[in-house]
Order: C-alpha cells, then sequence, then structure tokens
C-alpha cells in the first residue's frame, strides 16, 4: 500500500485473479455457459461469412422447404433461408441487447455512486426519483414509451434503458455506502485523495466485480425483453431477421409450420440460459 505523493494503491495480487479464474472454468455449468456463449459471439461477429444465403431475399417458389443442402433448416412463408435469418438474427439480439445494457449501465451508475458518496440532499433527490420508476411496472413504462415514440428498435432501446435503470442504481448506492467506510476509504481520504481518485481508483475499481455479475445475469432478461417487445411489434420491425421478429411471423403456421418458432425460440432459451449460468458461475467464484 503506497501514501506517497496523496495517492493510495491498493494491489492486487496476481497470484488472486488466477485463483479466481481457476476457480470460475471449474464450474462446469459456468464453463457450459461461457463457452456457448463465445460461439454465440462468433456466429454473431461472423454472420456475413457463415450464413449460406441473404437473409432478407425472398423466393416464393421455394417456400416451405425442408432442411436441406441449400438450405440448412429449411425455408420460411417467404422462401427465405431460415438458417440465415437465425445467424443473422444473433447479431442483432445481441447487438440490441449490449445497447440496452449500455443505456442501463451508463445511468444507474453514476447516478448510484453520487447518491451513495454525496449523500445528503443528493442522495435524497436521486433516490425520490428512483422511487418513483420502481413504483411503476417496467414493462408497462417502457411499453408506454415505446407507444409514445413510435415502435422502432431505435426507441425501444432507449426505452428500456431509461426504465431499467433505477433498481440498478439503488444497488450500486447500497455497494457504495459500504464501500466508503472501509478501512482503505479512509485511509485514502487520509492520504489526500481527490473526490475524483476516490470514486474512480477506489469506489469504481471495488464495485466492478459485482457489476459485472450483475450484466451477465441481466443480459439474458434483456435479450427476452426485446424478443417480447418485437414479437408484439413494438421494437424492430420486419423484414429484419432478429429472434422476435422471427417468432411473430411464425405465429400464424404454428399449427402446420411449428418449426417457424421452435427454432429462434430454441436459440432465445439457449442464449438465455447460457448468460444466466455464466453470470452465476462469477457470482460463486466472487464470493470465495
Amino acid at each position: 500500500m503506497n501514501l506517497a505523493a496523496g495517492k493510495l494503491v491498493v494491489p492486487i495480487p496476481l497470484e488472486k485473479n488466477v485463483s479466481f479464474i481457476c476457480r470460475l472454468l471449474a464450474r462446469k455449468s459456468a464453463l457450459l455457459g461461457l463457452v456457448i456463449i463465445i460461439f454465440i459471439l462468433f456466429t454473431a461477429l461472423g454472420a456475413p461469412l457463415i450464413a449460406p444465403r441473404d437473409p432478407l431475399a425472398v423466393d416464393m417458389s421455394v417456400r416451405f422447404q425442408k432442411p436441406g443442402r441449400v438450405y440448412w433448416l429449411g425455408t420460411d412463408n417467404l422462401g427465405r433461408c431460415i438458417a440465415s435469418r437465425l445467424i443473422w438474427g444473433a447479431r442483432f439480439s445481441l447487438l440490441y441487447s449490449l445497447s440496452v445494457l449500455a443505456v442501463m449501465m451508463g445511468i444507474s451508475i453514476p447516478a448510484g455512486l453520487l447518491a451513495g458518496y454525496a449523500g445528503g440532499r443528493i442522495d435524497a433527490f436521486i433516490m425520490r426519483v428512483v422511487d418513483i420508476g420502481l413504483a411503476i411496472p417496467s414493462f408497462l413504462l417502457a411499453l408506454a414509451v415505446v407507444g409514445a415514440l413510435g415502435p422502432s428498435i431505435r426507441n425501444l432501446v432507449l426505452a428500456m434503458g431509461m426504465v431499467w435503470w433505477t433498481p440498478y442504481a439503488r444497488l450500486i448506492r447500497t455497494m457504495t455506502m459500504q464501500m466508503k467506510e472501509q478501512g482503505f476509504m479512509l485511509a485514502a481520504k487520509a492520504a489526500g485523495c481527490t473526490h475524483r481518485q476516490m470514486i474512480f481508483r477506489h469506489l469504481l475499481r471495488n464495485i466492478a466485480p459485482p457489476l459485472i455479475v450483475m450484466a451477465a445475469l441481466e443480459i439474458g432478461s434483456i435479450i427476452l425483453a426485446i424478443a417480447s417487445y418485437s414479437f408484439i411489434g413494438l421494437g424492430e420491425q420486419p423484414p429484419t431477421p432478429e429472434w422476435g421478429v422471427m417468432l411473430s411471423d411464425g405465429r400464424e403456421f404454428l399449427q402446420t409450420q411449428p418449426q417457424l418458432i421452435l427454432y429462434p425460440g430454441l436459440l432465445i432459451i439457449v442464449t438465455v440460459l447460457s448468460f444466466n449460468l455464466f453470470g452465476e458461475g462469477l457470482k460463486n467464484a466472487l464470493r470465495k
């Protein structure tokens, strides 16, 4: 620990980081989730190279084709390649989910840190805003915002991020208040650290691991929510190959062509499950 020149440096031993990685990888469920996430990410990034055909190409002469060499998973009601649409759907679903997460964290982290660190009237004001947000069901509030702004994925991302930040701001405030009373924080203050150093070098650094766990666990919920909004027509719009849009397109043919809903539904379940498994593994690894 170095107190020179008004700076407090709390080194993190390399052995601690290695031990954390070993504990995480030792959990088979977390490792399985991580492998699936990496596979989905590579699929999403390599969609232009992996997808066998144009996901938007319509050919009514081959509608409802069975799986084969040309169409890996067959075609839909407009003759579009289902496999290509699923592969591109991974890119859209992950991109939109990460965008919502970025908006949420971009609001909740500064708000929670400021409320917990400053206290007083600032804390009271931010918490009253949070209380108002928590008093209204998030789904209905996001629904109202999207309905007012118009159905589009941009409005949906903004609406979800601006609505879902409140519970995380409260949690970050609590962690900040607890961390602020720790011995190393008092030592940093005594050493003459500025407020900026206290917040960004010490507070944010030490609450970062729980925030990462929160983000990993939240991705699954965001993917489900985006698919739900797109399913009812308030998110991404056809013909974009997004998983929720594919579910909406296939519901008309549930009786005769159930695979149109089965494939995107299974992908949503597997993706959400993988993020949940990885997030739980992170949480359990951090506890020890």
